[in-house]
Protein backbone atom coordinates (compact mmCIF):
# COMPACT_ATOMS: atom_id res chain seq x y z
CA UNK A 1 0.00 0.00 0.00
CA UNK A 2 2.75 2.43 0.93
CA UNK A 3 4.73 1.71 -2.25
CA UNK A 4 1.76 2.75 -4.41
CA UNK A 5 1.57 5.98 -2.43
CA UNK A 6 5.30 6.67 -2.83
CA UNK A 7 5.46 5.95 -6.54
CA UNK A 8 2.08 7.02 -7.83
CA UNK A 9 0.54 9.66 -5.56
CA UNK A 10 3.67 11.52 -4.47
CA UNK A 11 4.77 11.79 -8.10
CA UNK A 12 1.35 13.07 -9.21
CA UNK A 13 0.63 10.09 -11.48
CA UNK A 14 -2.66 9.32 -9.68
CA UNK A 15 -4.91 11.27 -7.34
CA UNK A 16 -5.62 10.45 -3.69
CA UNK A 17 -9.12 9.42 -4.81
CA UNK A 18 -7.65 6.91 -7.28
CA UNK A 19 -5.32 5.62 -4.56
CA UNK A 20 -8.33 4.83 -2.35
CA UNK A 21 -10.14 3.21 -5.26
CA UNK A 22 -7.15 1.00 -6.14
CA UNK A 23 -6.33 -0.06 -2.58
CA UNK A 24 -9.84 -0.48 -1.24
CA UNK A 25 -12.79 -0.39 -3.60
CA UNK A 26 -11.22 -2.39 -6.44
CA UNK A 27 -9.82 -4.99 -4.04
CA UNK A 28 -13.30 -5.51 -2.60
CA UNK A 29 -14.70 -5.86 -6.13
CA UNK A 30 -12.05 -8.42 -7.07
CA UNK A 31 -12.88 -10.52 -3.98
CA UNK A 32 -16.61 -10.09 -4.69
CA UNK A 33 -17.35 -8.45 -1.32
CA UNK A 34 -18.17 -4.93 -2.54
CA UNK A 35 -20.28 -3.12 -1.05
CA UNK A 36 -19.88 -5.06 2.20
CA UNK A 37 -16.23 -3.92 2.11
CA UNK A 38 -14.54 -1.18 0.09
CA UNK A 39 -17.28 1.43 0.50
CA UNK A 40 -18.54 3.90 3.04
CA UNK A 41 -22.26 3.35 2.57
CA UNK A 42 -25.22 2.41 4.76
CA UNK A 43 -24.91 -1.33 5.53
CA UNK A 44 -21.19 -1.48 4.70
CA UNK A 45 -18.57 -2.32 7.32
CA UNK A 46 -16.92 1.05 6.65
CA UNK A 47 -13.47 0.15 7.95
CA UNK A 48 -11.47 3.37 7.79
CA UNK A 49 -7.80 4.29 8.10
CA UNK A 50 -6.27 7.63 8.97
CA UNK A 51 -3.18 7.81 6.76
CA UNK A 52 -0.41 10.33 7.35
CA UNK A 53 1.51 10.76 4.06
CA UNK A 54 4.20 12.87 5.76
CA UNK A 55 5.16 10.29 8.37
CA UNK A 56 7.90 7.73 7.87
CA UNK A 57 8.84 4.44 9.47
CA UNK A 58 11.48 1.72 9.47
CA UNK A 59 10.47 -1.69 8.19
CA UNK A 60 11.34 -4.48 10.63
CA UNK A 61 10.13 -8.01 11.23
CA UNK A 62 9.49 -7.08 14.87
CA UNK A 63 7.08 -4.29 13.94
CA UNK A 64 4.89 -6.53 11.78
CA UNK A 65 2.12 -8.70 13.13
CA UNK A 66 3.29 -11.88 11.46
CA UNK A 67 4.49 -15.32 12.42
CA UNK A 68 7.56 -14.81 10.27
CA UNK A 69 10.71 -13.65 12.03
CA UNK A 70 12.25 -12.15 8.89
CA UNK A 71 11.32 -9.43 6.43
CA UNK A 72 12.91 -8.97 3.00
CA UNK A 73 12.62 -5.19 3.46
CA UNK A 74 14.32 -5.21 6.89
CA UNK A 75 15.91 -1.84 7.67
CA UNK A 76 14.38 0.09 4.77
CA UNK A 77 12.48 3.30 5.36
CA UNK A 78 8.89 3.75 4.26
CA UNK A 79 7.01 6.99 3.68
CA UNK A 80 3.42 7.38 4.76
CA UNK A 81 1.95 5.60 7.73
CA UNK A 82 -1.40 4.38 8.96
CA UNK A 83 -1.92 6.29 12.21
CA UNK A 84 -5.38 4.96 13.17
CA UNK A 85 -7.59 2.15 11.91
CA UNK A 86 -11.29 2.06 12.71
CA UNK A 87 -13.14 -1.23 12.12
CA UNK A 88 -16.72 -1.90 13.05
CA UNK A 89 -16.91 1.50 14.73
CA UNK A 90 -13.98 0.72 17.08
CA UNK A 91 -10.40 1.94 17.03
CA UNK A 92 -8.34 -1.21 16.40
CA UNK A 93 -4.94 0.37 15.65
CA UNK A 94 -3.50 3.50 17.25
CA UNK A 95 -0.04 4.63 18.42
CA UNK A 96 1.54 1.59 16.71
CA UNK A 97 -0.53 -0.68 18.92
CA UNK A 98 -3.05 -3.33 17.85
CA UNK A 99 -6.11 -3.00 20.08
CA UNK A 100 -8.21 -6.09 19.38
CA UNK A 101 -9.13 -9.23 21.24
CA UNK A 102 -8.23 -12.46 19.41
CA UNK A 103 -11.38 -13.97 17.93
CA UNK A 104 -13.21 -10.65 17.63
CA UNK A 105 -13.05 -10.63 13.82
CA UNK A 106 -15.89 -11.67 11.55
CA UNK A 107 -15.75 -14.11 8.67
CA UNK A 108 -16.68 -12.43 5.40
CA UNK A 109 -17.87 -14.94 2.82
CA UNK A 110 -16.54 -14.31 -0.66
CA UNK A 111 -19.01 -15.63 -3.25
CA UNK A 112 -17.43 -17.01 -6.46
CA UNK A 113 -17.54 -15.46 -9.91
CA UNK A 114 -16.48 -11.86 -9.51
CA UNK A 115 -16.57 -9.49 -12.45
CA UNK A 116 -13.11 -10.81 -13.38
CA UNK A 117 -14.69 -14.12 -14.40
CA UNK A 118 -17.61 -12.73 -16.40
CA UNK A 119 -16.12 -13.98 -19.68
CA UNK A 120 -15.51 -17.53 -18.46
CA UNK A 121 -18.21 -20.14 -18.89
CA UNK A 122 -19.22 -21.05 -15.35
CA UNK A 123 -19.74 -24.68 -16.35
CA UNK A 124 -16.09 -24.91 -17.43
CA UNK A 125 -14.97 -23.31 -14.19
CA UNK A 126 -16.99 -25.79 -12.12
CA UNK A 127 -15.64 -28.71 -14.14
CA UNK A 128 -12.01 -27.57 -13.85
CA UNK A 129 -12.35 -26.81 -10.13
CA UNK A 130 -13.70 -30.34 -9.54
CA UNK A 131 -10.29 -31.81 -10.39
CA UNK A 132 -8.45 -32.77 -7.25
CA UNK A 133 -4.74 -32.97 -6.48
CA UNK A 134 -2.43 -34.78 -6.61
CA UNK A 135 -2.19 -34.84 -10.36
CA UNK A 136 -0.16 -37.79 -11.69
CA UNK A 137 2.37 -36.62 -14.23
CA UNK A 138 4.35 -38.81 -16.59
CA UNK A 139 7.76 -38.05 -18.03
CA UNK A 140 8.13 -38.22 -21.76
CA UNK A 141 10.33 -41.04 -23.03
CA UNK A 142 11.45 -38.99 -26.05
Amino acid sequence: MHLVWDIMVESGQISVTDYVRITSTECARIFNIYTRKGAILPGSDADIIIFNPNSSFEITAKSHHSRSDTNVYEGRRGKGKVEVTIAGGRIVWENDELKIVPGSGKYVEMPPFTYLLNGIDKGDVEYLSSHRAPVKRFKSTD
